[in-house]
């Protein structure tokens, strides 16, 4: 049995740490080099070692990376990108062409939302907003013959709603669609978009798959070859690619996804029996609370419920800025899936892009990403920030 072979029957820890790198051969050394160069020598011409030629091409750190988010996402290749967002315009423009259309969140991540309105639009790929809670309307957002990508998050930012990846792939399928599936939120060890259908999983590695918030980072892991010899042309044609010491922390990242993703649920489990319930607490939102609507789909396709946990305050949006001026273990800034606590306000930070638009957060809407620290002092801390 091959080391590739042997790997995929692991489990996702061992892959996590062993997958995409054997150790070198000539050191022993067992993480992969940082390999600052920018070119590599020819043995005459065109005689390249391993395929090397000049780095936006390849670089053997950021094939170590792709190599481990290809086996953790079970897809056929992996791809690194300098982030979230240029992973994403880049698969984009790999599939589709001026006059083509595409279906996305209704409550998308800004970024993604400005990129496709005010971007992509631009360039001629006109979209629809839809729940992707609602498979009927996905389905009625579609426009046989023009729709190339239905496009979801599940858990969606900020308001974790959730998708059916299995019945979305079938819909999309149907229409001659691929699914896209943005897995950041529950990262590639809560949830494995491929297996259940999706096409292409994006992430936004900054988050959860580097986990330490030192690096910025995207990525696309694809299921067939067809779609990553696309990728892969405009990887190289484009030049959104991370260096290698960005590639170097990514995967030292997403060797602990596991461990840090299990107290990442323990947590924001707690933190959820402490907001609910709460007097100046209006609403909880997490997908492991029964009475969620998305709960029944997230119990199946998810292994435990993340770490993002969101809340609406009573006293309106004033308050809502209040509670995050008032916090201290947890940090007010955007960002997420990071080992420290953050908290924000959507309305007037991460999603301020969409705001006037069908896309629009509720004003007293915070979100928490809730970090690995003391649990404890985590609840002290909101407590103290609620009043």
């Amino acid at each position: 049995m091959s080391t590739h072979e042997h790997q995929s029957k692991s489990g996702f820890e061992t892959r996590a740490i062993h997958a995409g790198y054997e150790p070198d051969p000539m050191t022993g050394a067992v993480i992969p080099p940082i390999y600052a160069t920018s070119t590599y020598k020819q043995d005459g011409v065109g005689g390249m070692r391993g395929g090397y030629e000049y780095s936006r091409s390849g670089n053997p750190t950021r094939t170590a990376l792709e190599g481990n988010l290809a086996a953790l996402e079970e897809g056929e290749r992996g791809f690194a990108f300098a982030s979230g967002l240029a992973a994403e315009d880049t698969l984009v423009r790999a599939l589709c062409r001026p006059g083509d259309h595409a279906v996305i969140p209704d409550d998308a991540y800004g970024g993604t939302y400005r990129l496709f309105d005010k971007v992509e639009r631009v360039w001629g790929l006109d979209h629809s907003p839809a729940p992707v809670s609602d498979v009927d309307a996905v389905r009625a957002a579609i426009r046989p013959g023009t729709t190339r990508l239905v496009w979801v998050e599940t858990p969606t930012n900020p308001l974790l709603n959730i998708g059916d990846i299995e019945a979305l792939a079938g819909v999309a399928h149907d229409a001659g669609a691929l699914l896209v599936v943005d897995n950041t939120f529950a990262s590639p060890y809560l949830q494995q978009p491929i297996p259940l259908g999706a096409d292409i999983v994006v992430h936004s590695t900054t988050k959860y798959c580097g986990g330490h918030s030192d690096v910025v980072g995207g990525a696309l892991v694809v299921r067939d070859l067809e779609v990553a010899e696309k990728v892969a042309f405009h990887q190289n044609s484009m030049g959104a690619v991370p260096g290698p010491f960005d590639c170097f922390l990514t995967h030292r990242g997403l060797k602990t996804l596991g461990v840090r993703m299990d107290r990442h649920c323990d947590n924001a489990e707690k933190v959820v029996a402490f907001l609910t319930g709460h007097p100046k607490v209006e609403q909880v939102i997490y997908p492991g609370l029964e009475e969620h609507p998305g709960h029944t789909v997230a119990s199946r396709q998810m292994k435990r419920f993340g770490g993002i946990v969101s809340f609406r305050v009573t006293g309106g949006e004033q308050e809502a800025l209040d509670v995050c001026a008032r916090a201290e273990v947890f940090t007010l800034g955007e960002s997420l899936g990071g080992v420290e606590s953050l908290i924000e306000h959507p309305g007037r930070m991460t999603h301020a892009s969409v705001a006037g638009t069908d896309l629009e957060v509720p004003a007293d809407l915070i979100r928490l990403s809730v970090g690995i620290e003391t649990a404890d002092d985590l609840l002290a801390d909101l407590d103290r920030a609620l009043g």
